[in-house]
C-alpha cells in the first residue's frame, strides 16, 4: 500500500509550533566611497530599505521581526513552549478525541499535556488547541511525542503519532573557586561563560548558602548611598566572554564556636542565575551543591582575632589570639613565647593554660613590640600538650605594618 495514501485515511492533521519570540531582521549593508564608482547609489538603496533603520542604515540588525523557521537552539535552563493544534479536514464529525503529548528525554519520560481527558466531538472545519510548557532542566536530544486516538462515526478507532527531536545546550560554563581564610571564613569566586552567539542580560548571579554559613555578595563598590554593581548598571555578558563573582561565607553564631562541625563542613551552597536573551525570553539555573575540601587544621589551632594594621616603632602593643582544640581528646597546654630577630614578647613564657576539652577554645591577651621597621610576621609561639608531650609551633601567624614614629633619619 502507498505511503501517501496511508497519510490520507486519518481524518484528523496535527501541527506543532514552537512558541518562541521573533527575532531582528539582520542584513548585509554593501557600501562604498563618495569617490567610487557608484557613489551614492547604495546609500541612497539602503535609505529606501524598509528593514533598516532610519539614520543607522549601515547596522546589521534592522527594525523588522523575523519569525523562526525551525526549533531554533533551545538552552537549558529556559521554557520550552509548544503550540498543538489537530484540525479536523474531514467532512464528518469525529468523536472521542483524545490529544496526549510526552517529552522523552535521556532518562525519563514527561506528560506535559493540559488535560487527559478526551474531548466528545469534533465537527468538520473545527480544531482542538492546546499550549504546553516545560522548563528544561536536561541537556541533550529531546523528542516531543504527539499521539491522537479518535473515533469515526462509524466507530472505528484509529489512532496516530509524530515525532519532534530537538536539542537542549548548555548556555554557561560555569567554574567555581574555594579560598579558605586564616578564620572560619571561605570566600567563593564563580567564574561564569557566556557559551551561547548572542548577548545576554544578567539578571541575578546569588550564592545561597548551607544552612551553617551566612554569605555576603562582593560583587558592589560602596557609594554614598547603595552600592553600585562592580559591573555598571547595564549587565550584559557578550557571547565568550566570563565575568566573576566573589561571596564571603562566614559561620552562624551558633556554629562559630564549634571547631570541629566547622571543619569538617564540605557543602557551602549553590548558585542561582537569571538571565535574558534576545527580546527578554528568561532562563535561569542552579547549580549542584557546591563542595570544597575541608580544610586541615592539625590538632590544635591558633588565630589572632584581634591586631592593629599599624604600630610603632619599639613601642608594645596588644593582640588576641584565639586557641581552639580541634581533635577529639582534652589537651592540658602550657604557652612558651619565643623572641625572634624583630618580634620580641612580652610576659612570662612556658605559662600554663589549662586543660582544653574538644572542640573549645580559648581566647588569650598577649603584647608584643618590633625592633624593625616594615612589614612584620608574628612568629615565635609553641603550644605543648603535656598529656601526650606533644609540641605545636606557629610562625607567620599573622602580619604587621610597623612604623617609626619620629621624622628624623635615626629611625
Amino acid at each position: 500500500m502507498d505511503v501517501n495514501q496511508t497519510k490520507q485515511e486519518h481524518l484528523l492533521a496535527l501541527k506543532v509550533m514552537r512558541l518562541t519570540k521573533p527575532t531582528l531582521f539582520t542584513n548585509l549593508p554593501v557600501t562604498c566611497e563618495d569617490r567610487d564608482l557608484p557613489g551614492d547609489l547604495f546609500g541612497q538603496l539602503m535609505k529606501e530599505d524598509p528593514s533598516t533603520i532610519k539614520g543607522a542604515e549601515t547596522l546589521m540588525l534592522g527594525e523588522m521581526l523575523t519569525l523562526p523557521q525551525n526549533f531554533g537552539n533551545i538552552f537549558l535552563g529556559e521554557t520550552f513552549s509548544s503550540y498543538i493544534s489537530v484540525h479536523n479536514d474531514s467532512s464528518q464529525v469525529v468523536k472521542d478525541i483524545l490529544v496526549k503529548a510526552d517529552l522523552q528525554t535521556s532518562s525519563q519520560r514527561l506528560n506535559l499535556s493540559a488535560s487527559n481527558s478526551a474531548v466528545a466531538e469534533l465537527k468538520p472545519e473545527c480544531c482542538i488547541d492546546d499550549v504546553i510548557h516545560h522548563e528544561v532542566k536536561e541537556i541533550g536530544t529531546h523528542i516531543l511525542v504527539c499521539a491522537v486516538s479518535y473515533t469515526t462515526q462509524y466507530g472505528e478507532k484509529l489512532y496516530f503519532r509524530k515525532f519532534f527531536k530537538f536539542q537542549v545546550l548548555k548556555p554557561l560554563d560555569v567554574k567555581t573557586k574555594f579560598y579558605n581564610a586564616e578564620t572560619d571564613e571561605v570566600f567563593l569566586e564563580a567564574q561564569i561563560q557566556n557559551i551561547t552567539t548572542s548577548p545576554m542580560f544578567m539578571e541575578k548571579v546569588s550564592l545561597e548558602p548551607s544552612m551553617m554559613y551566612n554569605v555576603t555578595e562582593l560583587n558592589t563598590v560602596s557609594s554614598s548611598d547603595e552600592g553600585e554593581s562592580t559591573f555598571g548598571k547595564m549587565s550584559y555578558l557578550q557571547p565568550m566572554d566570563t565575568r566573576q563573582y566573589l561571596y564571603c561565607l562566614k559561620p552562624k553564631p551558633e556554629y562559630a564556636e564549634k571547631a570541629g562541625v566547622i571543619k569538617g563542613v564540605t557543602v557551602i551552597g549553590k548558585l542561582d542565575i537569571v538571565w535574558k536573551t534576545n527580546l527578554g525570553e528568561r532562563g535561569r539555573l542552579q547549580t549542584s551543591q557546591l563542595q570544597r575540601m575541608a580544610p586541615g587544621y592539625g590538632d590544635i589551632r591558633l588565630s589572632l582575632e584581634v591586631i592593629p594594621d599599624t604600630v610603632n616603632l619599639e613601642e608594645p602593643f596588644d593582640i588576641m589570639c584565639k586557641i581552639t582544640n580541634c581533635s577529639e581528646r582534652t589537651m592540658d597546654l602550657v604557652l612558651e613565647m619565643c623572641n625572634t630577630s624583630s618580634i620580641h614578647w612580652c610576659g612570662v613564657s612556658g605559662r600554663q593554660l589549662g586543660k582544653l576539652n574538644p572542640g573549645a577554645s580559648l581566647s588569650l591577651p598577649l603584647t608584643v613590640f618590633s625592633s624593625v621597621q616594615g612589614l612584620q610576621s608574628i612568629s615565635g609561639l609553641r603550644l605543648t600538650d603535656t598529656f601526650l608531650k606533644r609540641t605545636y609551633e606557629y610562625d607567620d601567624i599573622a602580619q604587621v605594618c610597623v612604623v617609626c614614629p619620629f621624622k628624623s633619619n635615626e629611625c
